[in-house]
């Protein structure tokens, strides 16, 4: 038997080797966009002062930007700034980045939501059922399912859902959140309009924003669709070769309770990470769907900032979207511990 002692020695190795494992990602992901800043052929002092500005009021914008210090001693100073929450002033728009973020954020996140709450609500299924049948009709549609949602360009499906949904039948809303009507009308709460017409109990504003996500989100829960149901159906199929689903079989278990009942519970685990990871590829893999959608979000802003040369924007996003990917992780280990005590 463990003693008390021994077991609390272990949940404080494990979390001071989650802390730890967590700053050096951290710590990895900043040392990269430090040096995407640095090597980009893009002159931040230039973006700053203006073509026709002197050569002293260069110099003077160049110091006080800190770039004639060591490189170690940027790259502290970025670390210091970075923590506290200062990314810097977009040349773009002439407000903070941190606050444009907190501004288009909301919007890729309500999308990517949407998106992955579609892709696992019919995908888990669809990839059980593709393995408990496996070699049937079922299995045959899941895996073209997954085979075009794999093969087919993003922006391609984009343009024909537009072109179909939207300007032929009429089904849908048109590009941006929201219409002309309903723009700007919904109090900002959350920002993630869904929501906020929600609390407001603005039936009309919700069923206009509703209009308008629905078939991007379609598009991106079709992608995380494809990725959901392939792998459930690969973590079904070694479930069901196991030993204990013959022993349960063997005993009389109905098919439905040893699908759902044993094997489904037992991939639960891996499948928390699964869906964790897919989630976050849509916070930063939007880009063409927001484009294509005039999608006011994170994914769009970091492109036009990116045209721009608005590099502070750029790597201002780009690290937001990392630390989005470190969240999750941790959460999905978080799950992890929780959905199987032998981890703990």
């Amino acid at each position: 038997m463990a003693r008390p002692g021994s077991a609390r020695n272990r949940r404080i190795r494990r979390v001071a080797g989650t802390v730890l494992s967590l700053a050096l990602t951290l710590l990895g992901l900043l040392l990269v966009t430090f040096i995407i800043g640095r090597v980009m052929p893009i002159d931040p002092v230039l973006k700053v002062v203006g073509d026709r500005a002197s050569q002293a009021q260069y110099d003077a914008v160049y110091q006080a930007m800190g770039l004639d210090q060591p490189l170690a001693v940027q790259f502290l100073r970025y670390i210091g700034e970075v923590l506290t929450g200062d990314f810097g002033r977009s040349i773009s728009t002439g407000q903070p980045v941190l606050q444009d973020i907190k501004r288009v954020f909301p919007a890729t996140l309500e999308l990517a939501a949407l998106g992955t709450l579609i892709g696992v609500s019919i995908g888990v299924p669809l990839g059980v059922i593709a393995a408990a049948r496996r070699g049937g009709w079922i299995d045959q549609i899941a895996r073209v399912v997954a085979l075009v949602g794999y093969s087919m360009p993003i922006f391609w499906l984009g343009l024909m859902g537009l072109l179909v949904f939207y300007g032929i039948l009429g089904w849908v809303g048109g590009p941006g959140r929201q219409g002309i009507i309903y723009d700007g009308m919904v109090p900002h709460v959350t920002g993630m309009i869904l929501v906020d017409s929600l609390i407001t109990g603005d039936w009309g504003a919700f069923r206009d924003a509703f209009s308008h996500i629905i078939l991007p989100a379609s598009l991106l829960g079709y992608y995380s669709l494809a990725y959901i149901s392939r792998m459930t159906r690969s973590f079904m199929l070694e479930q069901l070769s196991a030993e204990y689903i013959t022993t349960a079989r063997v005993k009389g278990m109905s098919e439905r309770a040893v699908v759902w009942r044993h094997a489904f519970r037992n991939i639960s685990i891996p499948l928390v990470t699964v869906i964790a990871l897919s989630f976050g590829s849509l916070l930063e893999g939007s880009v063409l769907t927001e484009i294509i959608f005039s999608w006011p979000g994170l994914g769009q802003y970091i492109t036009n900032t990116l045209l721009a040369g608005d590099m502070n924007a750029v790597l201002g996003g780009t690290v937001v979207v990392g630390v989005c990917f470190i969240g999750l992780n941790l959460l999905s280990d978080i799950l992890y511990r929780v959905l199987d005590p032998r981890s703990k």
